[in-house]
């Protein structure tokens, strides 16, 4: 048993690093985060993914790639019908 917890800590803490998509930078991150804000903070369609990629520079595949290590990392939710809501930031939720 006491071999077990050591085994079972090591695994708690790789699970809990989530890496970000391969070839995207931390200034990549950055500008999404800056992007998605300009557009008011939620990426759901056509009209919200075209600036993001003209501000970024990145693919729309990057950009997708990047809204699910947030989701994982929960610095945005899923919306209902699809896309996502940014929710760090500029885009915090505020307390009511």
């Amino acid at each position: 048993m006491k071999k077990l917890v050591p085994a079972l800590a090591a695994m708690a803490l790789t699970t809990a690093c989530v890496m970000p998509p391969k070839d995207v930078t931390d200034e990549d991150l950055v500008a999404y985060d800056a992007a998605v804000a300009s557009i008011g903070c939620d990426l759901r369609s056509e009209s919200d993914y075209l600036p993001v990629e003209l501000q970024t520079g990145l693919t729309r595949e990057k950009i997708i790639e990047i809204g699910q290590y947030k989701l994982s990392t929960e610095e945005v939710v899923a919306l209902e019908g699809g896309g996502v809501r940014l929710v760090t930031g500029a885009c915090a939720p505020t307390a009511a």
